[in-house]
């Protein structure tokens, strides 16, 4: 797929408020954007970075519901799950994943943490899970 900026690194955390505090004391960061609930994915969202200059975003998402992927995924031991990219148009984008071998296995849909623009789910041959999200 041409033309992929890394946007975030996605966090599964059981305790949104508890994972914030952590990774302010730890890592330094800071919220840079959110708690963003987002009921279509089932999760609540927000971004951390250090907020002083380029650098990849770390996204925390907390389980909104009992049948939240997050939840599922959380009693497996959760953590570091997946790598989100920044693409310019999102039919060329899957259509570029598909011909690569990739299975897309949620979207394209409306993401609130990006103010409705689209997001979609993907799986490597080597399943690798990843999300790509329209560039505003």
């Amino acid at each position: 797929m041409m033309n992929l900026k890394l946007e975030h690194v996605g966090v599964a955390v059981a305790d949104l408020a508890g994972a914030i505090v952590s990774y302010q004391q730890v890592f330094g960061y800071k919220v840079l954007s959110g708690p963003f609930v987002d009921p279509i994915q089932k999760v609540t969202v927000c971004f951390l970075g250090k907020g002083d200059g380029p650098e990849v975003e770390i996204e925390l998402i907390a389980p909104l519901t009992d049948d939240s992927p997050v939840k599922r995924l959380l009693a497996k031991g959760g953590g570091a799950y997946h790598v989100c990219y920044g693409v310019g148009n999102m039919e060329q984008a899957l259509a570029e994943a598909r011909a690569d071998g990739c299975l897309v296995v949620s979207g394209p849909a409306p993401a609130v943490a990006y103010g409705g623009r689209r997001i979609a789910w993907l799986y490597t041959p080597a399943r690798q899970l990843f999300e790509v999200v329209e560039r505003g």
